[in-house]
């Protein structure tokens, strides 16, 4: 499964303006919230809440990666968005937020919600892939971004 599959125009929005985290993360829960394989948006809020709780996923160079894991979902799904100011986050690295990549999968398919993580590191990891999601003008562009950067970084 790649980032590009899982992200839908209708749960990405760019260029938004939140002023808190906890502004962020709602909009992001929004996104997912009407999302087919979304069965309890209230527990998907919780277990992503719950697990911010334990540690800030404002993982450092602006990005933040929400995320969760519950019996709320029946397949993974995904929401991104950028922000027109970065937002303070709490992030590992101190630094304000400004990409935020919210996924969450069912309990039963731990591996494959491990994997996408570490994919969306590791695409995460290229300054000027930041870069680009941050310019992006449209979810559709902010879409066609990830999937052009995961054909070419994983040459799927």
């Amino acid at each position: 499964m790649t980032i590009a599959a899982l992200l839908r125009p209708e749960c990405v929005r760019v260029r938004v303006r939140c002023h808190t985290k906890a502004e962020l993360l709602d909009l992001l829960l929004d996104l997912v919230a009407g999302h087919p394989a979304v069965v309890d948006p209230a527990e998907v809020r919780r277990a992503v809440l719950d697990r911010e709780a334990i540690m800030s996923t404002g993982v450092g160079k602006g990005l933040a990666i929400p995320h969760g894991k519950t019996h709320g979902v029946t397949d993974n799904v995904a929401a991104a968005a950028t922000l027109a100011e970065p937002v303070e986050y709490e992030a590992l690295d101190g630094q304000p937020v400004q990409i935020a990549f919210l996924l969450v999968g069912p309990e039963n398919q731990i591996s494959q919600h491990i994997k996408l993580l570490s994919r969306l590191s590791r695409l995460m990891n290229h300054a000027s892939f930041r870069q680009r999601l941050l310019d992006a003008q449209s979810p559709e562009e902010l879409c066609a971004i990830f999937a052009q950067e995961e054909e070419l970084y994983f040459r799927l």
